[in-house]
């Protein structure tokens, strides 16, 4: 996994799906590189295996080129159990599905979609990780 530095993302990688991972739910959007726009995809609401077999179909109906996971971090940037937690959903991503996962800093990314009136929470916060994914590469 990597986070998106500019020009580490291959061209050839167009189109993204995004994860707001939760122990309970996880929110999914799917946007690309060529219009820089996210849009919210609903929330799953599975946990363990049945969470994957949810991804697989979103996998399957979106056909991304790769994935974009938000990783939680204190404010200060220190990592803590739901960081850990977010690497080790992106690790299981990339083993089951074979796509390269890029890892972008989601604080205040649920907060900030309550701040927008939200109805899915979770499903604008994957969006908005992805539009800070797709705004840093070129």
């Amino acid at each position: 996994m990597s986070s998106a530095p500019e020009n580490s993302v291959p061209d050839h990688h167009q189109s993204f799906l995004a994860f707001d991972y939760g122990l309970k739910r996880t929110g999914v959007a799917v946007g690309n590189r060529l219009m820089k726009s996210a849009t919210p995809q609903g929330t799953i609401a599975a946990e363990g295996d049945a969470r994957f077999e949810h991804i697989a179909k979103r996998i399957k109906d979106w056909q991304p080129d790769a994935l974009v996971i938000g990783v939680p971090t204190h404010p200060d940037g220190g990592e803590h159990e739901n960081t850990l937690r977010a690497r080790k959903f992106g690790r299981q991503l990339r083993g089951r599905f074979g796509l390269a996962v890029y890892e972008v800093d989601e604080r205040y990314t649920t907060t900030e979609a309550h701040s927008y009136g939200a109805k899915d929470a979770d499903a604008a916060a994957a969006a908005i990780i992805l539009d800070q994914f797709l705004r840093s590469i070129p």
